[in-house]
This record gives structure tokens, sequence and C-alpha cells, in this order.
């Protein structure tokens, strides 16, 4: 298990990078953002409640605090899926993935302001240069510039701040019971969330159109087995290696946007996908070195 765990890592991320391109083939097609979340979401819900009746064991579920930061966890991951297919929609699949991928700077400014963290040169520095990075790929430099829309780039940013709030809450869950049971409570918490976002006659659509597997397969790579990967993963990989191989998912994502859905990037918004994501990996790494308290969760969709 020991080997295997940086693929089971490395998995997860391709996982995560595909789910991304399969919800934009769907929404190009017209189905909304938030239906496609809700059911990348709840299928993956019933991928971890079998996992937790498998493992049952010191599932803490009769623990409030676990119920609570896990309630916590669902919202940021909620948010999370949502934002990143409204980015994609509005923009692209790369522009989503990478911006994104922000996550662990928005952890960083919120451990800061609470004291969790203590701010160094390095790490203000590693900010300033994910924030130019976020300013080149999304054209913010120049009205008008690019097909980066400010919804998309926003969307994009707060998916990332989603995910932070994740990231919070699972570290703080995590004491109180196992992987499995945080994570039947966080998806619960996200289908109860989205289930009323959504268009409703969509939703109900799904269940007889002929790209439902479609839907199963999203929800397969994008929260079942991707999570589970993971969490296993994690078991056994240093978080500074697991942070490096996460960058699959990223890669993977605009890969895929750019063979599949014909999308395209401009030189200086590739210099700054490029800046964002070395800045964020080796500040992930870095911070998993020092063995800071919130580095043991690396950065993944």
């Amino acid at each position: 298990m020991k080997r295997l765990s940086s693929v089971f890592v490395a998995l997860a991320a391709l996982c995560w990078g595909l789910s991304g391109g399969i919800g934009g083939i769907l929404m190009a097609e017209g189905w909304d953002a938030f239906v496609v979340s809700f059911y990348r979401g709840a299928i993956g819900l019933v991928f971890v409640l079998v996992w937790l009746a498998v493992r049952p064991h010191g599932s803490g579920l009769a623990n409030r605090r676990l119920w609570f930061w896990s309630a916590i966890a669902g919202v940021g991951v909620a948010g999370n899926f949502s934002f990143y297919f409204v980015s994609i929609a509005e923009g692209s699949v790369a522009v989503a993935a990478t911006l994104m991928y922000c996550a662990p700077v928005f952890v960083y400014l919120v451990s800061f302001t609470l004291k969790l963290e203590r701010p160094t040169l390095f790490k203000w520095a590693a900010i300033a240069l994910v924030m130019v990075g976020v300013v080149l790929l999304t054209g913010i430099y120049e009205i008008g510039a690019g097909d980066v829309t400010p919804i998309a780039a926003g969307a994009g940013l707060l998916s990332g701040l989603s995910y932070a709030l994740f990231i919070f809450g699972f570290k703080y869950a995590a004491p109180h019971g196992s992987p499995q049971a945080i994570l039947v409570i966080a998806f619960a918490v996200l289908a109860a969330i989205l289930i009323g976002l959504g268009d409703t006659d969509q939703a109900v659509a799904v269940l007889s159109t002929s790209r439902w597997p479609l839907f199963v397969v999203l929800g397969t790579l994008g929260a079942g087995l991707s999570f589970i990967f993971y969490i296993v993963g994690l078991n056994h990989t240093a978080p500074a290696v697991a942070s490096i191989v996460a960058m699959v998912e990223p890669v993977t994502a605009s890969l895929f946007g750019v063979v599949v859905l014909n999308e395209s990037l401009a030189a200086l918004q590739i210099l700054g996908m490029g800046l964002i994501l070395v800045t964020v990996t080796t500040l992930s790494a870095y911070s998993s070195a020092q063995k800071e308290p919130l580095a043991t969760i690396p950065v993944a969709e």
C-alpha cells in the first residue's frame, strides 16, 4: 500500500481533472451548473456511504463536533463544485481549474487572520506571485481582453475559497471521526444545499435522459472514487509529495479543455497558469516540510 500511495493520489487528481472536462461537456449541452454539481455530489455520497458501511469502526457519528465541522466541510465542497462548474460554463476548464488551485492561498490568508499560521516573507512573496498569475490568466489588466469574463474569474476564485473552507472543516472534523463518516455528512449537506439551487425540471430530466451515463461517470470520478483514492493515498504519502502529485488535476483539466473542448489560451494566460501552479505547489511543499498544522491536506478539487 505504501508503494501505491502516491499512485492513489495521482489517480484522484486525474479523476478530478477529468470530471471538470466532463462537466464542461454537459454544460455545453445546456445542463445547469448546479444540477451537474448536485449529481456529482449525490453519486459521490453513494460511494462514501458504501465505504462507511464496509469500514464502520471509529466513525464518530455520535460526536456533535464531528457533525458540526463535517457540515462546514459540506458547505465548502458544495460551493467548490458549484462555483467551479459556473466558472467553466462562463469561461473555460483550464482557467477554472487553475483558479480553483489557488485554494492554499486562501487557507494561508485566513490562517494569518486567525493566527493559526505564522506569516513569513516567503509566504507573502508566494501569495503575491499567485496574484500576479491570476492577473495574467484572467486578463483583468486589459478590459475586454480574452475570453475570461468577470463571472468566470470570480467563480473560479470562489471555488478555491470554498475548497479552503472544506479544508478547514475536514481538518477540524478529523480528530472526532473517520474520513468516510466526514465525507458522508459533507456530501449529504452538499446534496441538501444544491437540490434547491438547481433547475428542478432538469434535475428530474437527468433520470430519463440518454446522457445519464455521463452523469454517473462524472459522479464516480469527480466525487466517488476520487475522494476515496485521495484519502487512502494520503495515509502513506508525505504531504509535500501529495501536493506535487495533485498538480496532475489542473494539468489534466487544461489538456481536456484544449483537446476535447477546443479551448485555447493566449501566451500570457499560459504564463500566468504556470506561475500559479508552480508557486502553489512550492508553497504547499514548503508548508509540509515545515510540518505546519494546515499542511496535512494538500490542494485537490
